[in-house]
C-alpha cells in the first residue's frame, strides 16, 4: 500500500487503478460488473452493512472513475447510497441538558423552536429551527451542540445541504469544486469525477506532454522526484514540463498588470476565482486578466507543437473545472490529480523506485514556491524588481477561503489597505490541495526545498529560453 492519509483515499485509488487497468487493454467494458467484486472481495462485508450494499457503492465509484455523469458541469458528486451513516445535522440537546428554570434558550430563540418536557428539558423544533445558534451560545451547561457534519463543516461556502433523504446535497450555484468536502467525508460518499480514461486515450494516439505542478515536490515521498518524471514518460508522455514554469511566466505578466492597474486579485487558483464570481461579482473586473499557469504554458506548448496535447497533474479538483472553461479548454486536453497519477502508475505496475532519475529544471525558485501560500506575492515582488517597475506592492496573502473572504469583504467595503490579493482556496495553498496523496504540514518546506534546487536564478532567466 502506498502512503495515503486516509483508507477512503486508499479505496478511491483502488478504484481507479482497476478502472486505468483495464482500460489500457481495451477490456474495461467487459470488466465493469466484476470490478466491485474484484475490489471487495467474498461474502463478508468489510465496510457496510452488507455485501451488495457495498458492491452497489464500489460500483457507483467506478462510474464516477469513468467521468461520472457527464451531463453535470460540476465536478463535485454525491454518492448518495454511500450517504447514510452521518447523523442529522443541526443543533440538538444532549443529555447535558439540567431542566433549569432561567430558560435562555427559549428566551433567545426568535423562532419559537424550543420547547420544554415536564422535566423543563429543552426541545428543539426541527420544522422551526434556522441553525441561527444562539441557543447554544447562552446555554449555562453547553447542552446545545451543533452536528453538523464533515462535509458540512469542511466547505467554508456553504454550499451543501443536506436533502430529504438525509443525503448531502451541492448547491451549484455556490460550490467552487476545491474538493474540501471530498477529502473530509469520512466514508467517501463526496468525490470528484476523474478524467483518468481520457488521459489514457490520449496516451495511445497523441503526443502528450505532462505539465507537473510544484506541489509534486511533496508527494510521491517513497521515491525521488527524478524518478517520478521517469515513470511519467514510462507511461507514454512525450515530454514532462513543470507548470512551474507557467508561473514564472505569469509572475512576470502579472507584475504588469498590477503596476498598471493598481489592484487585482490573483487569477491563479481556480477555486478562488470562481467564489468571486459567484460571491462578489462586483470585484470580478479586477481578477488578473492572465491566465493560470496552466493555462499560460499550455497555451505555449500548444503554439510551439500543434501537434500537442496536455495533460495537467497536481493536487487540484478545481483545475478539472478550470479545464473545461472556455479561456482554457483548447489548451488543457485532460486534468489529473496526484491520486489519480499513482493509480495510474501502479495500473502498469511500475516499480518507480527502481528506476532512474531524470531532471526536472526549467523554472526558477520563485515559480516554484507558487504551490504554497505566499509564493505567488514573492514571485510577483520579485518580477516587479527584475523589470524595474516602480511600484510598491501591498499584498493580503489568504491562506484558505476564509481568510479570501474576509479580505474580499473588506477590499469591497475599502477597509482592506492592500493592492493584490493572493487568493488560495486551500489551506496551505496548492499543498493543501484534495487530490494531494498526502496532507502534512512538511509539505510546505518541501516546496521550498525544491525551490532552492532551480538552477535558474531569476524569473527573466527562465522564462527567457521561451522568447
Amino acid at each position: 500500500m502506498r502512503k495515503f492519509d486516509t483508507k477512503v483515499q486508499y479505496l478511491k485509488y483502488k478504484v481507479l487503478r482497476e478502472v486505468a487497468r483495464h482500460a489500457w487493454d481495451d477490456t474495461l467494458l467487459e470488466a465493469l460488473p466484476d470490478i466491485p467484486k474484484q475490489i471487495s472481495p467474498g461474502k463478508i462485508p468489510t465496510m457496510r452493512c452488507c455485501v451488495y450494499k457495498e458492491r452497489a457503492i464500489l460500483a457507483e465509484r467506478v462510474k464516477i472513475a469513468m467521468g461520472g455523469n457527464r451531463n453535470d458541469p460540476n465536478i463535485i458528486e454525491v454518492i448518495d447510497i454511500a450517504c447514510d451513516e452521518c447523523p442529522a445535522a443541526g443543533y440538538e440537546v444532549t443529555a447535558s441538558c439540567r431542566g433549569c428554570l432561567a430558560h435562555r434558550c427559549e428566551d433567545v430563540c426568535k423562532r419559537g423552536a424550543i420547547s420544554f418536557d415536564h422535566n423543563h428539558v429543552a426541545y428543539i423544533d426541527k420544522s422551526k429551527c434556522v441553525e441561527c445558534g444562539q441557543c447554544a451560545k447562552v446555554c449555562p451547561y453547553a447542552a446545545i451542540v451543533n452536528r453538523a457534519r464533515p462535509c458540512q463543516v469542511a466547505c467554508k461556502v456553504k454550499a451543501i445541504s443536506i436533502n430529504d433523504d438525509q443525503a448531502a446535497a451541492i448547491d451549484r450555484e455556490k460550490c467552487i469544486q476545491c474538493g474540501a468536502c471530498v477529502y473530509q467525508c469520512p466514508f467517501g460518499a463526496l468525490t470528484d469525477k476523474s478524467f483518468i480514461l481520457d488521459a489514457i486515450a490520449l496516451l495511445k494516439s497523441h503526443k502528450v506532454y505532462a505539465l507537473v505542478a510544484p506541489s509534486i515536490s511533496s508527494q510521491f515521498t517513497y521515491a525521488k522526484l527524478g524518478q517520478v518524471i521517469t515513470a511519467l514518460k514510462k507511461l507514454g508522455f512525450h515530454a514532462v514540463v513543470e507548470a512551474a514554469l507557467g508561473a514564472d511566466m505569469v509572475a512576470l505578466a502579472e507584475a504588469k498588470e498590477l503596476a498598471e492597474k493598481e489592484f487585482l486579485t490573483s487569477s491563479c487558483c481556480p477555486a478562488f476565482v470562481q467564489y468571486i464570481e459567484t460571491t462578489f461579482p462586483a470585484m470580478v473586473p479586477h481578477i488578473s486578466h492572465n491566465l493560470s499557469p496552466m493555462g499560460t504554458l499550455a497555451k505555449h506548448i500548444k503554439a510551439a507543437d500543434p501537434e500537442a496535447k496536455v495533460v495537467f497533474i497536481g493536487p487540484c479538483t478545481a483545475k478539472k473545472a478550470e479545464a473545461k472553461r472556455k479561456s482554457v479548454r483548447e489548451y488543457v486536453d485532460a486534468v489529473l490529480t496526484f491520486e489519480e497519477l499513482q493509480a495510474l502508475f501502479d495500473s502498469r505496475d511500475l516499480d518507480i523506485c527502481s528506476l532512474e532519475e531524470e531532471t526536472l529544471d526549467s523554472a526558477s525558485y520563485y515559480g516554484r514556491i507558487f504551490a504554497r501560500s505566499g509564493g505567488l506575492t514573492d514571485a510577483v515582488v520579485q518580477a516587479m524588481n527584475e523589470q524595474n517597475l516602480d511600484f510598491e506592492v501591498k499584498s493580503a496573502v489568504c491562506d484558505g477561503i476564509e481568510a479570501c473572504r474576509m479580505a474580499l469583504l473588506k477590499k469591497s467595503k475599502q477597509a482592506l489597505d492592500a493592492n493584490f490579493i493572493e487568493g488560495m482556496a486551500c489551506v496551505g495553498g496548492c499543498i493543501g490541495g484534495a487530490g494531494c496523496l498526502t496532507h502534512v504540514e512538511k509539505n510546505k518546506a518541501e516546496v521550498d526545498r525544491y525551490g532552492r534546487e532551480a538552477t535558474q536564478t531569476t524569473i527573466t532567466d527562465a522564462v527567457s529560453p521561451l522568447k
